[in-house]
């Protein structure tokens, strides 16, 4: 799933922090995920695709997204299943089912705490919804 995303991890004061490149990260001063500990927090990630286009699906944009924050999640050493709670916010709640979907695909076994919420606008007019995600990894994960 994640073989599309580079993914950068760096550490500094027993925090590892994962970049995706994002043009957004240097100037906001951000990561696109962050372990401290058995605990990886993934910032709101948006559906943007490598070359900088969106796919012109909410559905589309949300499997980019979680593809993204699945991949962040394995750099830092996590896997999917270790996902406690996702936060969803759409431009569109009307299109619920498609986002919907989306996560369905990827944590229907695992059944994470989520919400979803409709907000007026993201941070590029393109974009149609930001995901968020934690993650606490299992003990297997930390003797590793």
């Amino acid at each position: 799933m994640t073989k599309s995303v580079k993914v950068t991890v760096t550490e500094r004061g027993g925090r590892q922090f994962a970049s995706t490149g994002s043009a957004w990260e240097p100037v906001i001063g951000y990561s696109r995920a962050v372990r401290v500990g058995s605990t990886i927090h993934v910032t709101g990630t948006v559906g943007v695709e490598a070359d900088g286009q969106y796919a012109n699906s909410l559905k589309g944009q949300a499997k980019r997204a979680l593809e993204i924050i699945v991949a962040a999640i394995e750099a830092l050493g996590g896997t999917v299943s270790d996902v406690v709670r996702t936060r969803i916010y759409v431009t569109d709640i009307s299109k619920w089912e498609e986002v919907g979907q989306a996560h369905g695909e990827v944590f229907s076994h695992i059944r994470p705490a989520t919400t979803m919420v409709q907000v007026a606008r993201l941070i590029d007019d393109q974009a149609l919804v930001e995901i968020e995600a934690d993650a606490i990894l299992s003990s297997e994960e930390l003797s590793s």
